[in-house]
């Protein structure tokens, strides 16, 4: 799997460098100056986690991080677990909403029933992967279009599934 986001703690010590270096001497653009306000919020205690993203990537980064993700025609929000479909509400078992927001978490990386199993259920993996399949069937024909044409998982034939990264 390739890993999209990594967890580096920042120490109180590392964080007030950080900030030191930023005032003192301030990159050009934007980005050193969003930095240095993320930083001052995260000293202040006002903030518990900052989120940085590389140039390009921060679109991408926002959405999954956020209240709401939208992806083509489907919304789903996270702390209601709630999923829209243009704007209808599509109603989800709470394992079929954990299998669609790890999906969409890692829009465009394909992932074996196995791995999305251990993922969402966070135990040892059955081993009739027909249950996983069962899922994914349930899924499409509520959030797909056309589940038999299927627009957002994508089957990886001989691997697993895979969320639509070109939407």
């Amino acid at each position: 799997m390739n890993k999209k986001i990594s967890f580096i703690p920042l120490d109180s010590t590392l964080a007030a460098w950080l900030l030191e270096k930023l005032e003192k001497d301030p990159p050009g653009g934007g980005s050193g100056e969003e930095l240095r306000c993320g930083l001052c919020d995260l000293m202040a205690g006002s903030v518990t986690t900052l989120l940085l993203g590389a140039a390009g990537e921060v679109d991408a980064i926002a959405n999954t991080a956020g209240e709401r993700i939208q992806v083509g025609e489907l919304e789903i929000q996270k702390k209601s677990r709630r999923v829209l479909r243009g704007g209808q509400e599509v109603n989800l078992t709470p394992k079929e909403f954990d299998i669609l927001f790890f999906l969409v978490q890692n829009r465009g990386e394909v992932f074996t029933k196995e791995q999305i199993y251990r993922a969402v259920w966070e135990e040892d993996f059955l081993l009739a992967d027909s249950n996983m399949m069962a899922f994914i069937r349930k899924l499409r024909k509520k959030i797909e279009p056309n589940p038999d044409a299927p627009e957002y998982i994508l089957t990886i034939w001989g691997i697993g599934y895979k969320f639509n990264d070109a939407l």
